[in-house]
C-alpha cells in the first residue's frame, strides 16, 4: 500500500507528485492520488494513477501535516 505523503513517479508518463489520496477498490484495482509540486506558485491537477504504475522517490522527504487542532477541511460549511 502507498505511503501518504511519500512522493512517487508514474512508470508510464514520468508523471510525479506527493501522494495525498488513496483508494482500494473490491477488484484490486487500488488507486493513488498524486498532487504535483508547484514551480510557478499556480495549482496544478492531481490526477488518479494505478498503484502498480508506481515508483517511490526514496531522496524526497515525506510530508506531514499537523492536523491534532483543524483535522478536515479548513473553511466553516455554508450556513443555511
Amino acid at each position: 500500500m502507498a505511503s501518504l505523503g511519500a512522493t512517487y513517479r508514474d512508470k508510464i508518463t514520468g508523471f510525479e507528485g506527493v501522494a495525498t489520496g488513496y483508494v482500494q477498490y473490491i477488484t484490486g484495482c487500488n488507486q493513488v492520488l498524486l498532487a504535483p509540486k508547484s514551480t510557478d506558485g499556480t495549482m496544478k491537477d492531481s490526477q488518479w494513477l494505478d498503484e502498480q504504475r508506481l515508483e517511490l522517490d526514496e531522496f524526497s522527504p515525506i510530508v506531514k501535516l499537523d492536523n491534532g487542532s483543524n483535522p478536515g477541511f479548513e473553511r466553516a460549511p455554508p450556513r443555511r
